[in-house]
């Protein structure tokens, strides 16, 4: 099964925290419900969106963070909590589950609604309830975030494919440096384009020093992709240069033809299809500019250690 919900999950965590004899961890919590909700390897080892932290760990935490709000549990030392006289009067009502709304019978629970500031309000007011219930606070700042990613990526395919062929090369030029090949961009500029071969765009060093270069080639697509007849070109130009390495840059796609045909053959070329390119030019700040910072940050466990 997939993971459940942080919601579907404070039932069987609030039961798992009555049933330990000692305070418990969210990790432990993680081992025991991963056991009894028969979550598969695969389930166990689903990231967030950016890779930082296991889902099911993101989401029983929320699951004690809310719960502990409401006061059914509480927190008893670094790291570790333990179901409350709240908690088990709760459990003994026989819930069949519980929920945010469940948890805004609790005086507590409300307080801390009322705290989260009227921004709060106006999403949950402009969102469908259930799509929005169903994640924790991570979830959805990181879907959020990878939604205006995939945003940036199609502005930013728009504006290289309607570009002109010399910006297009200054974009690639400039990817490359910032990515550490080339050396200087001065000596990455004349490289790029002075080619001449057949098949090839230009030649750009490896690294500073230049102990070995690459061959590079660009095609500034709409939408027809590359096919396996313009990889076998490429190819044969760096077969005719003795040219071991090539990267073949597009703003458009490879077929899966031409994706194929390089795993078959001698020379390493490396495909960066529209997407790629985009996502590239995101992470080295390559005709991007940064709008807002949201730092997230969260307690240092180790700082309230008492003991060292």
């Amino acid at each position: 099964m997939a993971v459940p919900d942080y919601e579907s999950l404070m039932l069987p965590l609030l039961k798992f925290t009555a049933e330990s004899k000692k305070p418990i961890s969210t990790q432990e919590a993680v081992e025991a419900l991963s056991v009894s909700l028969h979550l598969s390897d695969g389930d166990l080892q689903e990231l967030l969106p950016s890779g930082t932290q296991r889902t099911i760990v993101n989401r029983v935490g929320w699951a004690a963070t809310y719960m502990k709000k409401a006061g059914l549990i509480a927190a008893t030392s670094r790291g570790y909590y333990e179901i409350t006289d709240l908690g088990r009067d709760l459990l003994k009502t026989k819930p069949s589950s519980i929920n945010s709304r469940y948890l805004e019978q609790y005086p507590k629970f409300l307080e801390f609604k009322r705290s989260r500031g009227t921004r709060r309000k106006m999403v949950e007011s402009s969102e469908n309830p259930s799509t929005l219930s169903s994640h924790t606070p991570s979830e959805a700042l990181e879907t959020a975030y990878q939604n205006l990613r995939e945003d940036l990526i199609e502005d930013l395919l728009t504006q290289l494919k309607v570009s002109s062929p010399s910006f297009f090369e200054r974009v690639v030029v400039d990817l490359l440096v910032k990515m550490g090949y080339g050396g200087s961009r001065v000596d990455a500029g004349k490289a790029i384009g002075r080619s001449g071969d057949g098949g090839l765009d230009g030649i750009i060093k490896e690294d500073r020093l230049g102990l070995d270069v690459i061959y590079i080639q660009a095609k500034r697509w709409d939408s027809n992709p590359v096919g396996r007849p313009d990889l076998m070109q490429f190819a044969g130009a760096l077969q005719a240069q003795k040219a071991p390495k090539g990267v073949f840059i597009t703003t458009s796609r490879f077929t899966d033809d031409a994706r194929g045909y390089v795993t078959q053959i001698g020379s390493k070329i490396v495909l960066i299809d529209g997407t790629l390119l985009a996502n590239l030019m995101i992470e080295y700040d390559v005709g991007v500019t940064t709008v807002s910072y949201f730092p997230v940050k969260k307690v240092d466990l180790d700082y309230f250690d008492e003991s060292s």
